[in-house]
């Protein structure tokens, strides 16, 4: 055999190549598993290998050419070879192990029987967990830390929300009623405007407005409406005083079915029911109930208004803080009932006119012995509400009655003559005119 020299060169190379091909196959199916991928990574064993390769086939191929011994070059073959197959199998051991107690030291708590083909539900999807051989799909705690503050942010948010809510529809209220007031002046303010223009024709204002009576006159320059409409009688509120003052010069008004001497069925009566209506207002209301127009028992209203007059100063001297004066009275006509009702919120009311006396006589001079310094805040107070009533309340008033006397309109600025109703009226009619009289009052006073 040695003779044939060229043929066992051809032989060894044979063999040579085989054992180069077994050798690189194995190495393949090595590296292509997942640990030995990421230890190759480091460049540790691809090092080795690359250097036991160079070794083992400089060594061959030296052999092979210049025609050296079997034994030589192949031992020194499988001399390098077998570490190197032992290296790779030692590397996969360590990386397998050490993935393990990755993976322990990552478990979650409660997860300690859990496998890696196992899979949990979290939100609503299936999440693999580190599956052998597929891509993993991993938590890291700053992803765990960032899911939990936006869970916590989000609950927070949510009861903020709640709470707020609450505290949202409070301040709604606080603010609509802070408000109202500051609406309602301008509600007013701009219902008076509009009405300015056509109230300025003298002519027209005299014949929709007033009823004049033949002992007086009236003039432009007294019933002026845009001075009138024009002038502020609002009042700061202040419930801690009294403010208004509702008496009645004639307290023996009473009603078509008012019971005998029952008090709560005359005019009296409708007096306490307005100033409850008032009160429910803030206002602090004195309802003066005494008697002017019975003179020892006996109906007598020829001093009555001397009467009054000296128990309502009386009473301005104890409160100087009233600002608003209202003679409540029931008023004599004749007629028809129908004639004086109206229907407000569904309920049939009796109609009220406001009066003014205007210290005047028919010749439109000044009555010295009655002087009213309050005069044109008397005829203001009293339009400003007739307007009003007429866009609030339509065919709740009369016209305003202008008479020649005083009749106490001097005390305050803001003094009011109601006539509430007339004889042919019902007590109930009576009672369902007090609130709608209430709310126009403290719409001009607010």
């Amino acid at each position: 055999m040695r003779k044939n020299s060229w043929l066992q060169k051809v032989l060894y190379g044979v063999m040579a190549v085989l054992g180069a091909y077994i050798m690189y196959k194995s190495g393949a199916l090595l590296a292509a598993r997942n640990q030995m991928q990421k230890t190759m990574e480091t460049g540790s064993v691809q090092q080795s290998l690359e250097d036991s390769a160079m070794r083992t086939w400089s060594l061959a191929y030296t052999a092979t050419v210049e025609g050296k011994k079997i034994t030589g070059w192949l031992a020194a073959w499988f001399q390098q070879v077998v570490p190197v197959l032992s290296y790779v199998a030692e590397e996969e051991g360590r990386v397998e192990e050490s993935e393990a107690v990755t993976a322990e030291r990552t478990q979650w708590p409660g997860e300690k029987e859990s496998t890696y083909a196992e899979e949990t539900e979290k939100d609503g999807e299936t999440l693999a967990k580190n599956e052998p051989g597929t891509e993993t799909q991993t938590r890291d705690d700053t992803e765990i830390q960032m899911e939990a503050e936006a869970e916590t942010e989000a609950e927070a948010k949510a009861e903020a929300e709640t709470k707020t809510e609450a505290e949202t529809e409070i301040a709604a209220e606080t603010e609509a009623a802070a408000y109202d007031d500051v609406l309602q002046e301008v509600a007013v303010g701009t219902i008076f405007s509009q009405a300015i223009p056509l109230l300025s024709d003298f002519s027209y204002l005299l014949t929709n407005y007033y009823t004049v009576d033949e002992d007086t006159k009236a003039d432009a320059e007294l019933l002026d409406a845009e001075e009138l409409l024009s002038m502020d009688l609002s009042m700061e509120q202040d419930s801690s005083v009294p403010q208004i003052l509702i008496y009645h010069t004639h307290s023996q008004e009473a009603f078509a079915d008012s019971a005998e001497d029952e008090v709560g069925d005359t005019v009296v009566g409708m007096g306490e029911i307005l100033a409850d209506e008032l009160r429910g207002y803030g206002y602090n209301v004195i309802h003066d109930t005494g008697v002017y127009d019975l003179l020892d028992g006996v109906l007598d209203r020829s001093a009555a208004y001397d009467y009054a007059r000296e128990a309502v100063e009386a009473i301005l001297e104890e409160y100087p803080t009233i600002e608003v004066i209202i003679d409540l009275h029931r008023d004599g006509v004749e007629g028809d009932e129908e004639d004086f009702v109206t229907e407000i919120d569904g309920e049939t009311t009796s109609k009220i006119m406001f009066f003014n006396g205007l210290s005047r006589n028919a010749d439109g001079e000044s009555l010295s012995w009655l002087p009213n310094d309050y005069l044109t805040e008397n005829l203001a107070f009293s339009l400003q509400l007739q307007v009003l009533a007429n866009v609030e309340y339509p065919g709740f008033t009369r016209k305003i009655y202008l008479q020649a006397e005083r009749y106490n309109l001097h005390l305050r600025a803001r003094s009011l003559l109601i006539e509430a109703g007339t004889q042919l009226n019902t007590v109930e009619e009576e009672k369902n005119a007090m609130a709608p009289i209430a709310n126009l009052i403290w719409q001009i006073l607010s």
